[in-house]
């Protein structure tokens, strides 16, 4: 099917993670536990400091990739490869955790707006156990374009002859932050092997041609295979468009680890009660 359409449409499920930092999560729960080779959406946003002050504490991850994406506010993070920093408004961390990592992200505000996305990647049998690489992404030398129609931010993929700056990555993913006026369309062509998801921010679009139900402010939006992606925006309108290709191998889950066998979960959990977890 060369047109992409609406497959399903999801509501956010309120959840709390870390030291208590109230979410909404789209990819995770029982209503989509797993979009190959997603893991895990979070969209984490607030005005109420009691919301998101607790952080994340340090915490290990092996076995995924880590995105966050900061719409307002700022988050400290730290971590066991030395890496550290401040995010800020438009900055993407784009953590590789291979065979082992130790972060926390902590709000560097007391009060104000916090809002951004976490993203889970699954990491292919053969890459798991990789050193971890940490990629920073200033939102000053971000790719954007911009025209009387829409704008996008590119974090990865290439939209009209610009690119974002995750490249070469092994699902080739496409990471678009999109706003679109009112009455305006987004057209943009996929990969047709992709698992491909709209997370609709504010605003209420369209997707494709055919009818689908209101697709309105914090919804995940599933969307078919295909090639050609059309978004109309029925007000003006923001949202990520996330896809990437499929990785097709059995995952085992255990909390912050994720792993192709049981066994090899329980090993990530020997390794970090062990103190053999953080490779040097």
């Amino acid at each position: 099917m060369e047109n992409i359409e609406v497959s399903k449409i999801i509501e956010p499920i309120a959840a709390s993670d870390g030291a208590g930092v109230k979410l909404k999560r789209s990819i995770g729960t029982h209503l989509i536990d797993y979009h190959d080779p997603f893991l895990m959406l979070d969209e984490f946003g607030s005005e109420n400091k009691d919301d998101y002050i607790g952080g994340f504490p340090p915490h290990p991850h092996r076995g995924i990739e880590t995105v966050t994406y900061m719409l307002s506010g700022e988050f400290e993070h730290e971590d066991s490869t030395g890496a550290k920093g401040k995010m800020s408004a438009g900055d993407v961390q784009w953590m590789k955790t291979g065979s082992g990592i130790i972060h926390s992200e902590m709000p560097a505000m007391t009060e104000g707006k916090l809002h951004g996305f976490q993203l889970w990647i699954n990491m292919p049998a053969k890459l798991k156990m990789n050193q971890p690489e940490y990629i920073y992404i200033d939102a000053k030398k971000m790719q954007v374009y911009k025209d009387d129609e829409k704008k996008i931010n590119i974090i990865a993929g290439k939209f009209k002859g610009k690119e974002g700056p995750v490249k070469n990555h092994n699902i080739s993913p496409v990471y678009f932050d999109v706003e679109i006026e009112k009455g305006k369309k987004f057209n943009f062509e996929l990969s047709p092997t992709h698992n491909s998801l709209i997370y609709l921010i504010e605003g209420e679009i369209k997707v494709g041609e055919e009818n689908h139900k209101q697709a309105k402010n914090s919804k995940l939006i599933i969307l078919t295979k295909g090639r050609k992606l059309e978004v109309s925006g029925l007000t003006k309108a923001k949202f990520l468009l996330i896809s990437g290709k499929p990785i097709g191998e059995i995952i085992a889950r255990g909390g912050p680890f994720v792993m192709n066998t049981k066994e090899e979960i329980l090993k990530a959990v020997e390794d970090y009660h062990s103190g053999n977890f953080v490779k040097k």
